[in-house]
C-alpha cells in the first residue's frame, strides 16, 4: 500500500494561492493592465510610440529621454463628483519604454491630438541600414 503525501506538501502553496486570488485584483487582465496603453512601432528611419491618454492636458504630461529609455509621466485628473462606477483610470501614471537603438535626441518630436500622444524618435545614422552598391570587376 502506497500513501501519497504530495497533497500535504503542496498545501501551503494552495493556501497562498487562495489568499492571492481573494485579496488581489479580480481578473488576470486587471493585474496586467498598464496605463497608458502603448503602441510601439519601428521602421528603418525611426521608432514611434503612441500612448492613449484621453482627458489629459498637455501640461500634465512629461517626457524624458535618458540613455536608452523614454519615460512618459503624467497625471490624469478625474472630474469631481460622486461615482457609482469608475472604469476610466485616473491619477498619476508612468511608463518606461526601453529603446533598442540610439536615437537623435535633437530630432525627437511629440504631439498630442485627440487623446493620443504621438512620439517620433529618429534613429541615429550609424544604426540605419545602408545600401551597398556592388562594383563590376
Amino acid at each position: 500500500m502506497v500513501i501519497d503525501f504530495g497533497s500535504f506538501y503542496d498545501f501551503p502553496r494552495y493556501w497562498d494561492k487562495v489568499f492571492e486570488e481573494f485579496f488581489g485584483p479580480a481578473t488576470l487582465a486587471q493585474r496586467r493592465a498598464a496605463y497608458p496603453p502603448l503602441n510601439i512601432s519601428e521602421n528603418d528611419e525611426h521608432i514611434r510610440v503612441r500612448a492613449e491618454i484621453p482627458g489629459t492636458a498637455m501640461q500634465d504630461v512629461e517626457l524624458t529621454l535618458t540613455g536608452r529609455s523614454l519615460v512618459i509621466k503624467g497625471e490624469r485628473k478625474a472630474p469631481e463628483g460622486k461615482y457609482f462606477r469608475q472604469e476610466r483610470p485616473a491619477g498619476v501614471f508612468q511608463r518606461v519604454v526601453t529603446l533598442n537603438v540610439p536615437v537623435e535626441r535633437d530630432g525627437v518630436r511629440a504631439t498630442l491630438a485627440d487623446g493620443v500622444l504621438d512620439i517620433v524618435l529618429p534613429k541615429t545614422e550609424a544604426v540605419k541600414p545602408k545600401k551597398i552598391d556592388i562594383q563590376m570587376s
